[in-house]
């Protein structure tokens, strides 16, 4: 069997199953982010900023894997939910830097148990060690589809 038989299955593609995976992953998390006013897309930046709040607009757009445009409307939204502020740097004028509420600082405490739940949930049934594989596996997938595409991911950042 060729690899274009092979693939034209959707079940033995891994785009499509990291594809389907993440679809569940994002409700399972929206579904508990949710009433605490956090949709999906404001936890991806949040998530972020605490672990280094004060980024500028263009690292956080980098960290978060996402394009410009898209975080620009992703700040608004969190603006607009009194969950960060953005100001102009000191030193360079060009410069945003996006800083945390006390309101957005205070949620992680509280959404942090709810990301350590769903991901209880999504590797039930899998040993640690098939986790560590995974976790590794999906790293060094993100690496070789950055290359491909000429950026680095966001792992790359964090390491």
């Amino acid at each position: 069997m060729s690899d274009n038989q092979f693939y034209a299955d959707p079940g033995n593609s891994i785009g499509y199953l990291t594809r389907i995976a993440f679809r569940f992953f994002s409700r399972a998390l929206e579904m508990r982010t949710a009433a605490h006013g956090v949709s999906s897309g404001q936890w991806r930046f949040l998530r972020v900023l605490w672990l280094e709040d004060g980024l500028t607009q263009r690292e956080l757009s980098r960290r978060v894997g996402m394009r410009e445009p898209t975080t620009v409307i992703a700040l608004k939204s969190l603006e607009r939910s009194g969950f960060v502020e953005r100001r102009q740097s000191t030193e360079d004028r060009r410069k945003v830097h996006v800083f945390l509420t006390p309101e957005a600082k205070a949620l992680q405490g509280v959404l942090l148990p709810d990301v350590a739940e769903v991901n209880r949930i999504a590797m039930a049934g899998l040993t640690e060690d098939e986790v560590t594989v995974l976790r590794k596996a999906l790293i060094q997938v993100g690496r070789n589809l950055a290359a491909d595409v000429g950026e680095d991911t966001p792992t790359d950042s964090a390491a």
